[in-house]
């Protein structure tokens, strides 16, 4: 009997499941460390005797040449390590130490994939994890519940299961987590959207300076078409760094460079004394970050800041100046997701986004509905700056706030929205250049093709409202039907009241 392969909604049931073991016992925010942890290693577990099943039988049970083909797999797993001897030893007295040196000894078998990734995870922590006899029932059924899972590729419906059920916990977990979660998740939708607008090439080097647990960066990836990218990253949050690097490691992308610590005070993404350029830059930076690190802004070693210093309490115009910085001069392309304050407020940030109009650098600027992220209900909205410009200096205003799903606790885009604001994008793209001073009326309530003229009159003020008409016109009230109304309730209320008048009179009152 042929057995049926296992779903991605099976996987993420089971995986989910699990994290009851944990509920109520330590927060969301941390426990799904220990449950992306253990996803992580029955994983690679399940592939490793998915591996050594093939060339047993390939190899007619040559030990010796088994292990030769093994050595070659993209990762080695040494015994003590599968998950499959950590739950032959559930029931050890010591089991959370058990499972600190097999993840110790994964990191030793994989340096150059896996260094550092599980150092900020302790499955022995009793603050965590409660005193010694609940720790090891805790991690029982966390074992016990993995092992009802065969992820083993041959038993998996597609590829990308493993990677999109690691994508979909990450998801759920940031959903839990609330106002935390904004820092280690975009949401899947807007992160397509901001992937899409992208638009990557084969060959191109893609970079998120604050990359989180990956997810834009390997859905920018995957708008590709192929393995033939690459991909670098940088996340201040040790635990998220973590995931990131585990998350490459699932979608199979090795060569991906995440680095941890953080980018406006300590970029790690450099060529030489340089920062490292890219053709696409991607991010969604913290939302008007306080004490960012201005003072050491001015004297920056890489000169990100002279178009000028953004306010010490909002970093948005620095996480904006550093990824600009970090393109090609003549190709590269920016496409960063923030508040809308950046788009009015005046001060330093007024003067940096003049000269970056002035520079003819920004292309696009598009408004989110509410509530799309985790944590945080106000409006977002992408600014695109692209290098490649040429003589166009138009500018696109897309108003997307009514475009989306209502949820119960976020809202959502929907994949017809998401194509919508595309396809405004690609059409503002091959169409040229307004040699008029006014703008163009794209489509009604919805996209607006701004001049360079325009944008100076409005003083580089670039709210939404200013180019995209969104006014609705109220309908004019009739004021002789709504006096009818009014007579013909005041009847009716009448009526009723007589009608009680009269019961309350038979009744003896």
């Amino acid at each position: 009997m042929i057995k049926q392969p296992i779903t991605q909604s099976e996987i993420n049931n089971i995986v989910w499941k699990a994290c009851d073991t944990f509920r109520g016992v330590i927060d969301p925010s941390q426990y799904k460390d220990y449950i992306l942890t253990m996803l992580f290693v029955k994983y690679v577990s399940d592939v490793w005797k998915d591996k050594k099943r093939f060339y047993s039988e390939k190899y007619d049970n040559d030990e010796l040449r088994m292990q030769r083909a093994l050595r070659n797999e993209r990762f080695q797993l040494p015994e003590s390590c599968t998950f499959d001897y950590l739950f032959e030893n559930r029931n050890a007295a010591n089991l959370g130490e058990l499972i600190n040196t097999a993840l110790e000894g994964l990191e030793d078998a994989n340096r150059s994939k896996l260094e550092r990734v599980f150092r900020n995870i302790d499955f022995n922590s009793e603050a965590n994890l409660g005193q010694t006899k609940d720790r090891n029932r805790r991690l029982k059924n966390l074992l016990v519940d993995f092992s009802a899972l065969d992820l083993q590729p041959s038993h998996l419906e597609g590829n990308d299961v493993i990677g999109d059920a690691y994508e979909y916990l990450i998801e759920r977990f940031a959903s839990d987590a609330g106002k935390k979660a904004g820092e280690f998740y975009t949401p899947s939708q807007v992160s397509k959207l901001l992937a899409k607008l992208m638009a990557p090439q084969p060959g191109d080097r893609i970079i998120d300076p604050t990359c989180g647990s990956g997810s834009l960066l390997i859905k920018t990836a995957k708008e590709v078409g192929s393995k033939n990218f690459s991909l670098y990253g940088q996340e201040i949050n040790g635990s998220t760094w973590a995931l990131a690097r585990m998350n490459m490691f699932l979608h199979e992308i090795d060569n991906a460079t995440i680095e941890w610590g953080d980018t406006l005070n300590n970029p790690k993404l450099l060529e030489g004394d340089s920062l490292l350029k890219g053709n696409k830059v991607v991010a969604n930076p913290p939302f008007s970050l306080d004490k960012w690190g201005v003072d050491n802004a001015v004297t920056d070693q890489f000169n990100r800041f002279h178009r000028g210093v953004p306010p010490k309490s909002k970093g948005d115009y620095a996480f904006i100046s550093h990824m600009i910085e970090s393109t090609y001069e003549d190709v590269g392309k920016v496409g960063v997701i923030l508040p809308h304050g950046v788009l009015f407020r005046g001060s330093s940030e007024g003067k940096i986004r003049q000269q970056l109009i002035e520079d003819n650098l920004l292309e696009v600027v598009i408004g989110l509905p509410s509530n799309l992220f985790f944590g945080t209900g106000i409006p977002a909205c992408i600014l695109i700056f692209n290098r490649a410009k040429g003589e166009n200096k138009d500018i696109l205003f897309v108003d997307a706030s009514q475009g989306f799903e209502s949820g119960k606790n976020q809202n959502r885009l929907r994949d017809s929205d998401i194509d919508k604001i595309i396809s405004a994008y690609q059409n503002f793209q091959q169409a040229a250049p307004l040699s008029t001073e006014a703008g163009e009326v794209l489509e009604e309530k919805y996209s607006y093709r701004a001049t360079l003229k325009e944008v100076i009159e409005n003083e580089y003020n670039l709210n939404i409202p200013r180019y995209v008409d969104t006014f609705v016109e109220e309908e004019p009230v009739d004021i002789a039907a709504t006096q009818q109304d009014i007579r013909e309730l005041k009847n009716q209320l009448a009526s009723v009241e007589q009608k009680i008048e009269d019961y309350l009179k038979e009744l003896g009152f």
